[in-house]
Protein backbone atom coordinates (compact mmCIF):
# COMPACT_ATOMS: atom_id res chain seq x y z
CA UNK A 1 0.00 0.00 0.00
CA UNK A 2 1.45 3.48 -0.61
CA UNK A 3 1.99 6.03 1.79
CA UNK A 4 0.79 9.64 1.41
CA UNK A 5 2.85 13.07 2.77
CA UNK A 6 1.69 16.35 1.68
CA UNK A 7 1.42 16.66 -2.22
CA UNK A 8 3.16 13.05 -2.52
CA UNK A 9 1.97 9.46 -2.90
CA UNK A 10 4.64 6.90 -2.63
CA UNK A 11 6.24 3.23 -2.08
CA UNK A 12 10.00 3.44 -1.27
CA UNK A 13 11.03 -0.03 0.30
CA UNK A 14 14.92 -1.14 0.93
CA UNK A 15 16.93 -4.73 1.84
CA UNK A 16 19.54 -3.82 3.95
CA UNK A 17 22.11 -5.94 5.23
CA UNK A 18 24.64 -5.61 8.13
CA UNK A 19 27.19 -8.01 8.93
CA UNK A 20 29.37 -8.37 12.14
CA UNK A 21 32.94 -6.92 11.82
CA UNK A 22 35.14 -10.00 10.66
CA UNK A 23 31.91 -12.05 10.21
CA UNK A 24 31.97 -13.08 13.42
CA UNK A 25 29.26 -15.29 14.81
CA UNK A 26 29.09 -13.05 17.95
CA UNK A 27 24.37 -12.56 17.64
CA UNK A 28 23.10 -14.85 19.41
CA UNK A 29 19.14 -15.21 19.03
CA UNK A 30 18.83 -12.72 22.11
CA UNK A 31 20.64 -10.23 20.95
CA UNK A 32 19.19 -10.17 17.14
CA UNK A 33 15.54 -9.90 19.20
CA UNK A 34 16.81 -6.45 21.26
CA UNK A 35 18.32 -5.55 17.40
CA UNK A 36 14.97 -6.06 15.74
CA UNK A 37 13.77 -3.95 18.90
CA UNK A 38 16.25 -1.20 18.44
CA UNK A 39 16.22 -1.23 14.75
CA UNK A 40 12.24 -0.63 15.54
CA UNK A 41 12.45 2.18 17.45
CA UNK A 42 15.28 4.05 15.12
CA UNK A 43 13.37 3.42 12.34
CA UNK A 44 10.12 5.31 13.69
CA UNK A 45 11.85 8.34 14.93
CA UNK A 46 13.02 8.68 11.08
CA UNK A 47 9.55 8.73 9.76
CA UNK A 48 10.12 5.13 8.53
CA UNK A 49 8.95 1.34 9.58
CA UNK A 50 10.65 -1.94 9.62
CA UNK A 51 8.25 -4.31 7.99
CA UNK A 52 10.40 -7.51 8.45
CA UNK A 53 13.95 -8.69 10.57
CA UNK A 54 15.84 -12.13 10.27
CA UNK A 55 19.26 -12.98 10.51
CA UNK A 56 22.05 -15.20 11.88
CA UNK A 57 25.03 -15.22 14.20
CA UNK A 58 27.22 -13.12 11.83
CA UNK A 59 24.48 -10.64 9.92
CA UNK A 60 21.38 -9.09 9.75
CA UNK A 61 18.72 -8.75 7.25
CA UNK A 62 16.11 -5.51 7.45
CA UNK A 63 13.41 -4.64 5.53
CA UNK A 64 11.91 -1.22 5.66
CA UNK A 65 9.72 0.99 3.83
CA UNK A 66 11.07 4.70 4.05
CA UNK A 67 9.56 8.27 2.64
CA UNK A 68 11.24 10.34 -0.49
CA UNK A 69 12.79 12.90 1.95
CA UNK A 70 15.46 10.46 3.53
CA UNK A 71 18.97 10.77 3.40
CA UNK A 72 19.61 6.83 2.83
CA UNK A 73 23.35 7.12 4.18
CA UNK A 74 22.53 8.57 6.82
CA UNK A 75 19.76 6.67 8.14
CA UNK A 76 22.43 3.53 7.77
CA UNK A 77 25.04 5.06 9.57
CA UNK A 78 23.03 5.84 12.47
CA UNK A 79 21.37 2.89 12.51
CA UNK A 80 25.02 1.13 12.66
CA UNK A 81 26.03 3.64 14.91
CA UNK A 82 23.62 3.30 17.66
CA UNK A 83 22.69 -0.39 17.61
CA UNK A 84 26.24 -1.01 17.72
CA UNK A 85 26.78 1.32 20.85
CA UNK A 86 23.64 -0.33 22.52
CA UNK A 87 24.52 -4.01 22.19
CA UNK A 88 28.20 -3.51 22.87
CA UNK A 89 26.35 -1.80 26.47
CA UNK A 90 23.99 -4.31 26.94
CA UNK A 91 26.02 -7.31 26.32
CA UNK A 92 29.32 -6.27 26.88
CA UNK A 93 30.42 -9.20 28.04
CA UNK A 94 29.02 -11.78 25.24
CA UNK A 95 31.01 -8.88 23.00
CA UNK A 96 34.17 -8.65 24.81
CA UNK A 97 35.07 -12.73 23.78
CA UNK A 98 34.84 -11.59 20.29
CA UNK A 99 36.03 -8.28 20.15
CA UNK A 100 38.42 -5.95 21.66
CA UNK A 101 38.09 -2.81 20.27
CA UNK A 102 34.76 -1.06 19.95
CA UNK A 103 33.92 -3.17 16.72
CA UNK A 104 30.50 -4.27 16.00
CA UNK A 105 29.23 -3.84 12.40
CA UNK A 106 31.57 -4.38 9.62
CA UNK A 107 31.95 -0.68 7.40
CA UNK A 108 30.31 -1.99 4.40
CA UNK A 109 26.71 -3.11 4.00
CA UNK A 110 23.86 -3.83 1.22
CA UNK A 111 21.33 -1.69 0.53
CA UNK A 112 18.76 -2.86 -2.46
CA UNK A 113 15.78 -1.48 -3.56
CA UNK A 114 12.77 -3.55 -3.47
CA UNK A 115 11.06 -4.15 -6.70
CA UNK A 116 12.48 -6.37 -9.16
CA UNK A 117 11.30 -9.36 -6.83
CA UNK A 118 7.69 -9.11 -5.10
CA UNK A 119 7.22 -8.73 -1.24
CA UNK A 120 6.25 -11.71 -0.52
CA UNK A 121 9.48 -13.21 -1.99
CA UNK A 122 11.70 -10.95 -0.04
CA UNK A 123 9.44 -11.05 3.13
CA UNK A 124 9.27 -14.85 3.02
CA UNK A 125 13.41 -14.94 2.28
CA UNK A 126 14.07 -12.28 5.16
CA UNK A 127 11.86 -14.31 7.69
CA UNK A 128 14.42 -17.62 6.67
CA UNK A 129 17.15 -15.98 7.78
CA UNK A 130 18.52 -18.09 10.94
CA UNK A 131 16.17 -20.97 9.80
CA UNK A 132 17.44 -23.69 9.02
CA UNK A 133 15.25 -25.87 6.48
Amino acid sequence: MANTRNSSVFQIRYHLVLVTKYRRSVLSGEMRGRLKTIFSELLRAWRCELIEFGGEDDHVHLLIETHPALDLSRLVNNLKTVSSRRIRKEYSEHVARYYWKPFFWHGAYYIGSVGGATLDTVKRYVESQGKRL
